[in-house]
């Protein structure tokens, strides 16, 4: 049976694609049908990889597969899947800034959790474009309305919002996690959930875009086109993905190859580009599956 692994990104995360047809000359990686952004689970996989090589006694061979030149001796025993978008940081007029998500991707993340044997989450009722959906102790609200970048909805409070956010509290922020109960709290007060459209409005319009440049050394001065922008998840955003894994010879099944990782999540891992400039550290958090 699959885990769900939340990925929550510490600082701005970009998984890009390496190219671009648009303004954006570096994009994250975006789903073809829906355009919603997500983390291919090669980059998850090589992360992880990386990290149980600095680990004294794992058997990175035997989890992940053997280097290129021996790849044709067996599989890699771990399954990683990508990570699809579960909840965005949108800036707030009130509270600084609200996590939203939609319908969609929340009966995307409950198809994933029944297949790891998880309870699905509480499906919240689906609101018009023009309204949104909190908890009844949301502190994102000012006088019945929401406002998030240029955009305000009516905001209608509801107890599903609330156990939403506890399901997702208990699993994003585990008893075991710094600071468990005030994470789980803050969720709850900023969870908001949007009609599909507006929620694929604020994908495509709510990410970070950067422009860089490179310095030359001898000048002092930009060099000759070395002028880019850069795309990238905001800090606060939360993906999630399914883990499974399978017996190779090497690991006897496929729960122990899901529970060989959980040392690897200890600390924060970096995913994406520009590990240089501390972009791309992210949390890390495996849940349901069996134990």
């Amino acid at each position: 049976m699959p885990s769900l692994l939340f990925v929550h990104a510490l600082s701005p995360l970009h998984a890009g694609t390496g190219h671009a047809v648009g303004a954006v000359d570096l994009p994250i990686a975006r789903d073809k049908a829906t355009g919603f952004p997500y983390l291919p689970g090669s980059s998850i996989k090589g992360v992880l990889r990386d990290a149980a090589g600095r680990l004294p006694g794992f058997d990175v061979p035997g989890v992940f597969g053997p280097d290129r030149d021996k790849a044709h001796e067996h599989a890699g025993a771990l399954l990683v899947g990508d990570a699809n978008l579960v909840l965005l940081p949108v800036r707030s007029v009130v509270g600084t800034f609200a996590w939203v998500t939609s319908p969609w991707l929340l009966q995307r993340l409950a198809r994933d959790a029944r297949e790891c044997g998880l309870p699905a989450p509480a499906m919240p009722a689906v609101p018009v474009v023009d309204k949104a959906s909190v908890a009844k102790d949301a502190a994102i609200v000012n006088s019945d309305r929401v406002v998030f970048e240029d955009l305000d909805f009516a905001a209608t409070r509801s107890e599903e919002v609330g156990k939403l956010a506890g399901w997702l509290g208990e699993r994003l922020f585990p008893k075991t996690s710094p600071d468990a109960e005030a994470w789980q709290a803050l969720l709850r007060k900023k969870l908001c959930v949007l009609n599909d459209d507006a929620m694929a409005f604020f994908s495509e319009h709510g990410t970070d875009v950067v422009t860089r440049i490179a310095i030359d050394k001898d000048r002092k001065t930009v060099k000759d086109g070395a002028l880019w922008t850069e795309e990238s998840l905001p800090s606060e955003s939360v993906l999630v993905a399914l883990v499974a894994g399978q017996a190779n010879g090497k690991v006897p099944d496929a729960a122990t190859a899901v529970e060989r990782i959980r040392p690897l999540l200890d600390r924060s891992l970096q995913l994406g580009g520009d590990a240089t400039t501390g972009r791309g550290r992210c949390r890390l958090v495996l849940t349901g599956g069996a134990r």
